[in-house]
């Protein structure tokens, strides 16, 4: 219970996806007083009901700072004009789009802006599956595969940012002649195993196809070439996986056999060889992963560790 005079500073999140937005308000995973999902239309009709949302929250109780994490890509950097812009997505209507500057001047608060599974991952390491662990990497397998992580406790970026989905991965055009569902790459990872690449390829949404079907031996594949590389790049002290493909229970025990076929002995690390089970998990804040990362982003915010007010 506060006392009297005491004041808890409250932050804004809003988690940017393809099909939604997912805004909310508070402090952390117990602190979440106000939640609400939009669905994602056009830029202009989809931010002004983000602010619409803020505007009623905050009538109330002041927000110190907004985080967003967003779908991409994205310009992160703040000396750029473009900075808080989704650039080149495919997302029709969206490439291009000032998604923070719009919601900073409306609500007249500092904005902190990185991608969607940055902020995921910032929040399984705060509060969820990577608890303790300053080097781990978060990847989501949905309606494209994207990936963000933290290296020596500092969420990845670079030129631009991770684009983990788009690395390549072998495919064998005798064993799958599907010729990949990415409009940029073809048969990339994202190409290949992300949510709209198995219902393409098999003619079936993911969720529908029965558990001995051939799809998931394959995916399993597809998704175990990516750790690869991923876990020989970074090595990361844990890969968590999440998104809706990763909500099948038969797929995690494949891609755990499937990622130590494939390393075949080379890295005998005991938390890999030993202990896969702790190593590629799943995330532990389910649903709240992405708009819980975007309330962190506005706490690094706060606290002047983040990008530009």
């Amino acid at each position: 219970m506060l006392l009297e005079g005491e004041f808890v500073a409250l932050f804004g999140g809003i988690e940017s996806g393809g099909t939604k937005f997912v805004c909310a308000a508070g402090t952390g995973p117990e602190d979440l007083c106000a939640r609400v999902s939009i669905p994602t239309t056009s830029p202009d009709e989809t931010i002004r009901c983000v602010i619409e949302f803020f505007r009623e929250a905050t009538r109330r109780e002041k927000i110190s700072a907004v985080g967003i994490a967003s779908f991409g890509p994205v310009d992160l950097h703040p000396d750029s004009a473009q900075f808080g812009f989704i650039t080149s997505t495919p997302k029709p209507g969206w490439r291009n789009t000032d998604l923070a500057g719009p919601i900073r001047r409306a609500l007249g608060v500092p904005v902190a802006f990185d991608t969607d599974v940055n902020g995921a991952a910032l929040a399984e390491g705060i509060w969820g599956a990577a608890r303790g662990l300053d080097n781990f990497v978060y990847l989501t397998v949905g309606t494209g595969i994207g990936g963000g992580g933290i290296i020596e406790g500092r969420m990845i970026h670079g030129a631009l940012h991770p684009e983990m989905g788009h690395m390549r991965v072998t495919h064998d055009w005798s064993a799958d002649p599907f010729p990949g569902a990415c409009p940029f790459h073809g048969d990339c990872w994202e190409g290949l195993a992300a949510g709209p690449a198995i219902e393409a390829r098999w003619r079936e949404k993911a969720e529908n196809l029965p558990s001995n079907h051939p799809a998931w031996v394959l995916e399993a594949h597809y998704l175990a070439q990516g750790l690869m590389n991923v876990i020989c790049a970074i090595s990361p002290r844990r890969v968590i996986l999440a998104g809706g493909v990763m909500q099948r229970a038969e797929l995690l025990p494949l891609v755990h056999r499937e990622t130590l076929r494939l390393l075949n002995g080379y890295l005998q690390v005991k938390e890999i060889t030993d202990r896969m089970h702790d190593y590629i998990v799943l995330p532990t804040l389910g649903d709240n992963a992405g708009v819980l990362g975007a309330i962190a982003l506005a706490q690094k915010l706060a606290e002047g560790s983040s990008q530009r007010p």
